[in-house]
């Protein structure tokens, strides 16, 4: 086997260049990509990143699509003509793109101040340099608003870290060694593949799957148990577990005593929730509860992969600092497969600063703009927001309550730059669309957030057309607005070295040239090792802190507890629409990635709203019927699935289709709020009501 190597060498011929998936997903895969004449040929899994083992998902093996898909966006263009779906564009140069986007911003400072200027950006490149760094420097010294990026973690990771002080949580390669393993929230078949295999080998060796989701997800069909309860109601479940765990004395009170803070105070909130009141909240049988917690306390070792899912709800941040709390009740981190995990991103040394410069920003520190708001931010907020630059996006189909969202980005005086690979439902309403490099040709380095291994991604071929990566747009419009600092002049490899603090631990024997040359390693941390076995919790305690003063400061409950949805089954608004819309994504598509690829459009046939059999009977919709899902908000259109994958009470509606690809110019998001979670101002995508009729 021909060593991979980098797109300097064998320059003709057939050759392989090490690259990492960018795409938001825990598991970064290790990428070899076959390169032949300078055309990417196949893409393939590398088999020595232990994580992945060389296996893909479905999506990025069929990479060469995307990067070769004949509606990629080459050229610069600008818009000619009114905005929104039928927009017309020119093709322009560089030069006149950067002219025009320099003059508008210039004109914008100069009657409103920078911070009439918003980017608009998130993770769709989770390369630390395509994710933030250049464009972080541009808009720092522009003085623009800042964006809060909330839309999908922000409310787990804050609750997460209330408990257990970071983004931590055990080594996934170890969990082939759990006996017990609790699925909570994750679809892992679709959104973290590479757990799954490692779960499927656990069970194997004799472990236990449990599934707890409102649907019965692919994942939940091969778990040995499926707890389908309502949504929302997570932490009603876990507060029902430590009730059980307290009063059938299933605790380790040694970790107890010497690692966690303020169990006196969590044993009075949990012995308010015995199993008969969770079983009412979450819509399951009392014995359920009575069971797993059992099986909790007494399997060993025990772990619990948990997901973002279960943070978009008005409570969202408590479930994820509740569920968080349960491995120390039962001293699952003693064991190196036990515990939980819901992101291992804290384990890298980032150097945050550095790459970003926020040191450029003036005084004082320009607004903030919440991402998940932005249609109501962009309709309402005061003092305007003039321009907005988008990237690694596609708010229009992705953000919620769109009728607001699409007035937003319809105003005559917003001036719009896009920078995409594609012309996304967001650019149809751009001024100016610059034409973005996929991964394939561009520069990168990467952190995981659900291994331990960090990645190069090599550039495997030249840039198609004049695509540009983000740092060499945002070098370029800093020249053409006149910013000299020496920072705008650095080149990708700059950014490269400047990404990590080589000098901590966790980097031991790791530089910027050893790991180019390699293409991926693993941090310096042990194999097999228990991260909190003797405690050391990166909290303001250092332990567990079931009571956390952090929280109290900040006008929160300082201990773990239910919140209910704002829209649920038992609020009055459930009288006028009875059901909880859940949209987790589509198999094929990544948020709205790969939602034009025709080979994945026709997999998945058409938007779709699946429905128990009873709720689908009370209002006289068959399957494989067109029906009309609605609120208050708005409405769209989807193809009845009528399956008992649902529970009684819930539709879920797989996501997210591009706007102008759905039959009806419209997505889920129609009836999505832009209501934001008790803590974190994330995103409440789950937390919706919807009556569902036949057309």
């Amino acid at each position: 086997m021909a060593r991979p190597s980098s797109p300097s060498a064998n320059l003709s011929g057939t050759h392989r260049v090490r690259g990492a998936c960018p795409h938001d997903c825990p598991d970064t895969c290790a990428l070899e990509v076959s390169v032949s004449d300078g055309r990417v040929v196949k893409v393939a899994g590398a088999a020595d990143h232990s994580p992945t083992a060389g296996v893909l998902c479905t999506k990025v093996a069929f990479y060469p699509e995307r990067v070769y898909h004949p509606d990629r966006l080459l050229h610069p263009l600008r818009r000619v003509g009114g905005k929104g779906p039928g927009a017309a564009f020119e093709r322009i140069s560089w030069p006149q793109a950067l002219a025009t986007i320099a003059e508008r911003f210039r004109k914008i400072v100069a009657s409103d101040g920078a911070e009439a200027i918003v980017p608009y950006s998130y993770a769709g490149n989770s390369g630390l340099l395509g994710y933030g760094s250049m464009d972080r420097r541009f808009f720092h010294r522009l003085g623009a608003a800042q964006l809060d990026r909330t839309i999908c973690a922000s409310a787990g990771a804050m609750g997460y870290r209330a408990s257990i002080g970071g983004s931590l949580g055990f080594d996934v390669e170890n969990v082939v060694d759990a006996r017990l393993i609790i699925i909570w929230g994750s679809n892992s078949l679709v959104s973290n593949l590479h757990f799954w295999r490692l779960a499927q080998e656990a069970k194997r060796r004799g472990a236990r799957l449990v599934a707890i989701d409102p649907c019965r997800t692919a994942t939940a069909d091969k778990c040995d148990q499926h707890i389908a309860l309502r949504p929302g109601t997570d932490s009603a479940l876990a507060l029902g577990l430590m009730h059980v765990l307290i009063r059938d004395e299933l605790l380790d009170h040694d970790y107890i005593a010497r690692h966690t803070l303020g169990f006196d105070a969590l044993k009075e909130r949990a012995l308010q929730y015995p199993p008969a009141r969770v079983a009412a909240i979450c819509g399951i049988d009392e014995g359920v509860v009575e069971q797993l917690a059992r099986d909790y306390g007494s399997t060993v070792p025990a772990a619990i992969r948990t997901n973002y899912g279960i943070n978009r709800t008005a409570g969202g941040g408590m479930a994820l600092r509740t569920l968080a709390c349960l491995p120390a009740l039962i001293g699952a981190w003693r064991h190196p497969a036990g515990g939980i995990l819901l992101s291992s991103s804290g384990n890298y040394p980032v150097a945050s600063a550095a790459l970003e410069r926020p040191d450029l920003m003036p005084e004082p520190t320009p607004r903030t703009v919440n991402m998940s708001t932005i249609g109501q931010d962009l309709l309402r907020a005061q003092p305007p927001i003039k321009a907005l630059f988008v990237y690694n996006s596609n708010p229009v189909a992705i953000a919620p309550q769109s009728a607001e969202v699409v007035r937003g980005f319809a105003r005559d005086d917003l001036f719009t730059v896009v920078h995409d690979l594609f012309q996304t439902d967001t650019a149809d309403y751009a001024d100016i669309i610059l034409p973005a490099t996929s991964h394939m040709e561009q520069l990168d380095i990467h952190k995981s957030y659900g291994h331990l291994h960090i990645q190069v991604n090599q550039p495997a071929i030249a840039p198609l057309g004049e695509a540009v990566p983000n740092t060499e747009l945002f070098r370029r419009l800093a020249s053409e607005m006149g910013f000299r600092e020496a920072c705008f002049a650095d080149s990708d490899e700059d950014l490269c070295r400047q990404a990590f603090d080589w000098n901590d631990p966790r980097l031991a024997g790791l530089s910027w040239e050893t790991l180019k040359a390699a293409g991926h390693a693993r941090l310096n941390l042990p194999r097999g090792a228990a991260p909190f076995a003797e405690g050391g919790f990166p909290t303001p305690s250092g332990k567990c802190e079931f009571y956390s003063a952090t929280l109290a400061s900040a006008g929160v409950d300082p201990l773990p507890d239910f919140i209910a949805p704002r829209e649920w089954q038992q609020s009055s608004l459930a009288t006028e629409f009875p059901l909880a819309l859940l949209t987790p994504p589509a198999r094929n598509f990544l948020n709205t990635s790969f939602a034009n690829s025709a080979r994945f459009l026709a997999q998945e046939k058409s938007p779709a709203i699946h429905l128990h059999p009873d709720d689908a009977a009370a209002r006289a919709i068959t399957d494989d019927s067109q029906v009309r899902i609605f609120n208050r908000r708005g409405e769209f259109k989807a193809r009845a699935v009528v399956s008992d994958r649902v529970r009684p009470g819930v539709a879920m509606a797989t996501s997210i289709w591009w706007r102008k690809l759905s039959p009806d110019g419209r997505n889920c998001n129609e009836v999505t709020s832009q209501a934001l979670t008790d803590i974190g101002g994330g995103a409440t995508f789950y937390d919706c009501l919807v009556e569902v009729a036949p057309l």
